[in-house]
This record gives structure tokens, C-alpha cells and sequence, in this order.
């Protein structure tokens, strides 16, 4: 089997495997991504919030817009720029965050079953050179994704 179906294969599988994880814990990848973030870089505004997570303006929008909805946080503007909006975590957004902070950790440690510290060493060395190897550009470095257990 060549090396990128097979790798594209564990992904998808590996992904729905993490998305219902977080949906189990009242949650979304994209809401995630978001209270991680906010957590991490507090009173971010939109336009580093896209940045940060990797995703369109009008994507970031319709989630902010839902989960404003959902009482998950709250957007005011900047008042040193009216035009920026600062996004914040309620406290609901808070619990919201804990509860997806432990599914994905226990995700992680579901995902690490039977592997070892030089296992693991050496699977990030070749997804790194896997992705290199395809890169048309310079990797960005704001493509990481915070540890989780490391925030607050």
C-alpha cells in the first residue's frame, strides 16, 4: 500500500476517533481549537484567533457566533480599535474547556497506548519528514497546537 493512503487512512480514522471523543465531552475540534487557544493567548481578538487556529475569518465567525450563542464566550470591540474585536472565555466556556482539556488528554494517552517514549520520538521524526518531504513552502511556525495539559 503506498505510505500516503496509508497514512491518510490512520488520519481519518484517527480524526472521527478524536471528534467524537470531544462531541462525548459536549464539544467540537473547531470549539476546542478555540478554547484552547483563548486559554493559552488570553483576550486574543479575531484576526489572531484565525491565525492561531488555521482557519478563514467567516469560518471563525460562524463558530464565534455559536458559541456566543451558547454562552462559551463573549466579543467586544477593542477600544483602542473599534474595529477589532476582543474575544473572551465565560465561565461556562471555562467548564466547557476543562471537560474537552480531559478528553483530549485521555485521547492522547488512548492514542500513546503501547508505545514508548523512543516510539514516539521516532514516529514524530517521520511525520515530520513525511510532511516535509511535500512541503511546497517554508513550514509556519504558528502551525503547532498547544499542549493541552500545559494550560491553565
Amino acid at each position: 500500500m503506498p505510505i500516503g493512503l496509508a497514512l491518510a487512512r490512520s488520519a481519518k480514522t484517527v480524526s472521527r476517533a478524536f471528534d467524537d471523543a470531544l462531541a462525548a465531552a459536549g464539544g467540537s475540534l473547531p470549539s476546542w481549537l478555540i478554547l484552547i487557544s483563548l486559554k493559552t493567548r488570553a483576550h486574543a481578538n479575531q484576526r489572531e484567533l484565525a491565525a492561531a487556529i488555521g482557519i478563514q475569518g467567516a469560518t471563525l465567525t460562524h463558530h464565534l457566533n455559536a458559541m456566543e450563542s451558547a454562552g462559551l464566550l463573549v466579543r467586544r470591540r477593542d477600544p483602542a480599535n473599534r474595529r477589532v474585536h476582543q474575544v473572551t472565555m465565560t465561565d461556562e466556556g471555562e467548564r466547557l474547556f476543562h471537560r474537552l482539556r480531559r478528553a483530549a488528554t485521555d485521547f492522547d494517552r488512548q492514542l500513546r497506548a503501547g508505545l514508548d517514549d523512543g516510539d514516539l520520538d521516532a514516529l514524530t521524526r517521520m511525520l515530520g519528514t513525511l510532511a516535509g518531504n511535500v512541503a511546497t513552502e517554508a513550514a509556519d511556525p504558528t502551525d503547532t497546537f498547544p499542549n493541552p495539559a500545559a494550560a491553565h
